[in-house]
């Protein structure tokens, strides 16, 4: 832009063709308004380069190619996405016939129990070596000695007794004999022969009492030497060597060894469970002490001893007649023969001393006392279905898919839940797929692809039990 200075000649510029041009407009402001206008500064208007337009014009170019691929670009189809069917677990199931087993928790006790006491007063004189806390001892094996020489005087003095009782007897029997001859005669009186009679009797009676009393001695002689009722063990021992003891006073505490029992609680929902005869004895009507009856459940009783799990077989026996009070379960009681192993399996004989049977290296020990674990074989149940927990839904439903993949909500009665595992007593067919995963917002009719567990079970079965198995 050129200014024009009033040092400068008049008509002199740098950029002659702007300066006339300058002058000209000034002259004409001169002459239309009388405004004095030489001399002054003018700006000239801004004249671009070729360079100050290059960029503008590259920019201006390149939005309207942008413009023309923008408006010519080709048009996207918008699609929306299907649904994805979720991907779930499933069983295939099959009905199968199953025994239920029920769980139960007792304490070992013997079968008997009881005190051996005294029945006569006397020093103890001698004592067997298993007379002591755990010995084993034989049925009618001697324990114990009391000094035997007051009750073998005792005795002597009854034979006496019973020696002149017989003479006596035997001379009111002559004597009455001869009463009755010279009665029969006339030589004599009715009350000599009433006297004769009455003598006979009274020997007669003395005999029998002198015989009572020697029974009596003989009683109490053998009554020194205590003997064991039954084969077992011992508790306690409550006297020893030099003591004096009365009768009825406790020598030790004894307890059977032949066969121990489990008293089991049973609630009244568990009891449809088990095939027990609720009125009727499962033992043999025989006598006490006789072989279990086949009929009775299948027991597996459990234990931590001597630091390992061990386990027992046996059977229930029978139930007790009444309901606990406090509980209101009813009592099963579980017997377990042999539960020492102290009986040869060669032999049918009553159970040896530890000394000379030791324990059979197939067999351990159930001591008494000790707290065990009880898994009773349930009765049979057929065409059960079973699942895992997790295939059972609220209010005992269960999702089904069908042949075409679609989910359809099942109904189901559950006949029993044990531990992760549910059986079904109805509302399954057989071979349907019942899913066991989890399954979030889950409808009828809904598409979903399955993923089959290998096999028909999706758990370890339970198996039916026979004779000689438990569940």
């Amino acid at each position: 832009m050129t200014y024009v200075n009033e040092s400068l000649p008049s008509g002199t510029s740098i950029y002659p063709w702007v300066g006339n041009r300058a002058h000209c407009q000034q002259d004409e402001l001169s002459d239309r308004f009388g405004i004095r206008t030489r001399g002054l500064p003018v700006r000239r208007r801004f004249q671009p380069s070729a360079k100050a337009l290059a960029p503008i014009c590259v920019f201006l170019v390149s939005a309207a190619v942008f413009g023309v691929m923008v408006v010519t670009r080709p048009s996207a189809e918008s699609t929306r996405p299907g649904p994805v069917a979720p991907v779930v677990s499933v069983v295939r199931v099959q009905p199968e016939r199953v025994r239920l087993p029920i769980a139960a928790q007792g304490t070992v006790e013997p079968r008997t129990e009881s005190d051996l006491v005294t029945e006569v007063a006397g020093r103890v004189v001698w004592a067997s070596r298993q007379l002591a806390a755990g010995g084993f001892f034989e049925a009618d094996e001697v324990l114990l000695r009391i000094d035997p020489r007051d009750y073998e005087v005792a005795l002597e003095g009854a034979r006496a007794s019973l020696a002149r009782a017989e003479s006596d007897l035997a001379h009111a029997e002559a004597d009455l004999a001869r009463e009755h001859s010279m009665r029969k005669s006339g030589a004599s009186s009715r009350a000599r022969l009433e006297d004769a009679e009455r003598d006979f009797a009274r020997a007669k009676a003395g005999l029998r009492e002198s015989r009572v009393q020697v029974r009596r001695g003989e009683l109490d002689l053998e009554r020194c030497q205590i003997r064991a009722p039954f084969a077992g063990r011992v508790r306690d021992k409550h006297v020893d060597l030099g003591q004096y003891v009365t009768p009825g006073a406790p020598v030790a505490r004894l307890f059977s060894v032949d066969y121990a029992e489990i008293r089991l609680p049973i609630s009244d929902a568990d009891l449809a469970f088990l095939d027990l005869p609720l009125t009727a004895k499962l033992e043999t009507a025989s006598g006490v002490g006789d072989a279990v009856a086949d009929s009775g459940p299948l027991v597996t009783l459990s234990a931590d001893f001597a630091g390992e799990r061990r386990a027992w077989a046996g059977r229930v026996v029978r139930t007790e007649g009444a309901l606990d009070r406090q509980t209101r379960m009813v009592n099963v009681v579980a017997r377990v023969d042999d539960p020492y192993g102290l009986v040869d399996a060669h032999s049918d004989s009553a159970p040896l001393r530890s000394d000379s049977a030791p324990l059979r290296s197939d067999s351990s020990p159930l001591p008494i006392g000790l707290f065990v674990e009880a898994s009773i074989e349930g009765r049979p149940f057929d065409g059960i279905f079973e699942l895992p927990r997790s295939a059972l839904r609220r209010r005992n439903t269960v999702w089904v898919v069908d042949d075409d993949g679609r989910l359809e909500h099942r109904a189901v009665q559950v006949l029993r839940s044990v531990g992760d595992r549910t059986f079904i007593r109805s509302g399954l067919q057989p071979g349907e797929r019942v899913i066991t995963s989890a399954l979030d917002a889950a409808l009828d009719g809904m598409q979903v692809q399955s993923i089959e567990i290998p096999g028909s079970r999706a758990l370890p079965a339970v198996p039916a039990a026979t004779a000689d198995t438990t569940s």
